[in-house]
């Protein structure tokens, strides 16, 4: 069972041109303050997004709960999960090219990358996983948000190894905040019971619900991989009956020296090359293929010069 969660920016051009988050459309207000799951901010954006909806329900959308995030102008949209791992990608892909079309008809930009603005929160792609029994009821179901005494062997081997193979997922350009404690994105190998400061999640809910939040990826990952990685990891744990330990207490942030995740480009293209994991679940072919393309962007850009140099060395070099 799968679930894919996106959170987005909606921006606009200012005055001299340059992208900036988007001010009310109702209101007009620019707001410049942290207002995560503020109601106003949704009311403020209603015009854009009572046409996403619609537009959600003309396509078979299964678009659920919105909810304004981190910064402003930040906000997020949930998918109802689905049996079919696939579909549910195939839905989170044609969302995307709804909201950017349906921002685009309101004069605004939809901006799915990872880390847009370098003092404001990023935005992540959350996978939801759980396991269906024969009988298409959840087999990780349990009172106790850590797992029953029999589920729980079950449940903590698929999310261990789901975990040890974030290192190896993050082949691609990746900002961490010189803050990570505010950023709410995981920067270590650890898993908790509704704690948003590791990188597997299990949330709190119902018993009937109990499931496993990926939290690694940006908004800007390539789905089809992360699931595909992230069942494999799944399949991985099972496999071997790796368990995880206990659960991750308290700030992630402050834990995270052991099994930190690599934060910059060229370090996770080494990472990713020198992992059997990925070769097993992905194929060798495969994998030369997607890092040499990875390698190549890296170069680029690398070779860019920025405004950046101009400002560390054009007086003191």
């Amino acid at each position: 069972m799968v679930a894919v969660e996106l959170e987005f920016y909606l921006l606009e051009r200012d005055s001299a041109g340059r992208l900036v988050p988007s001010a009310g459309m109702l209101s007009g207000e620019r707001r410049g303050r942290i207002d995560a799951y503020g109601l106003g901010r949704l009311d403020d954006m209603s015009p854009l997004f009572d046409d996403l909806y619609a537009s959600a329900k003309a396509l078979g959308l299964p678009v659920r709960t919105l909810m304004s995030e981190y910064a402003p102008g930040q906000f997020e949209i949930t998918l109802e999960h689905r049996t079919d791992a696939l579909r549910a990608v195939d839905e989170a892909i044609l969302f995307k090219r709804a909201v950017r079309g349906v921002a685009a008809r309101h004069g605004r930009v939809a901006c799915f990358m990872a880390k847009p603005f370098a003092d404001r929160a990023g935005s992540g792609m959350h996978l939801h996983a759980s396991l269906a029994d024969r009988d298409g009821g959840n087999a990780c179901a349990a009172d106790d948000p850590a797992g029953s005494p029999a589920a729980a062997p079950r449940d903590r081997r698929f999310a261990l190894d789901a975990c040890r193979r974030h290192g190896d997922l993050c082949a691609q350009r990746k900002f961490v905040s010189p803050f990570p404690v505010l950023s709410y994105a995981p920067v270590a190998v650890t898993w908790g019971i509704n704690n948003r400061s590791v990188s597997l999640r299990v949330p709190a809910g119902p018993p009937a619900s109990r499931h496993v939040e990926h939290r690694v990826a940006g908004a800007d990952a390539n789905p089809y991989l992360v699931a595909a990685l992230v069942l494999g990891g799944m399949l991985h744990g099972i496999q071997n009956r790796m368990d995880p330990g206990p659960p991750l207490e308290g700030n992630g942030y402050a834990q995270a020296q052991q099994g930190t995740l690599p934060t910059q480009w060229h370090a996770a293209l080494e990472t990713a090359a020198s992992s059997a994991f990925l070769r097993d679940t992905l194929g060798s072919g495969f994998l030369d293929v997607l890092l040499a393309i990875k390698q190549q962007e890296a170069e680029k850009f690398g070779s860019l010069v920025s405004d950046r140099d101009y400002e560390w060395y054009l007086d003191t070099a």
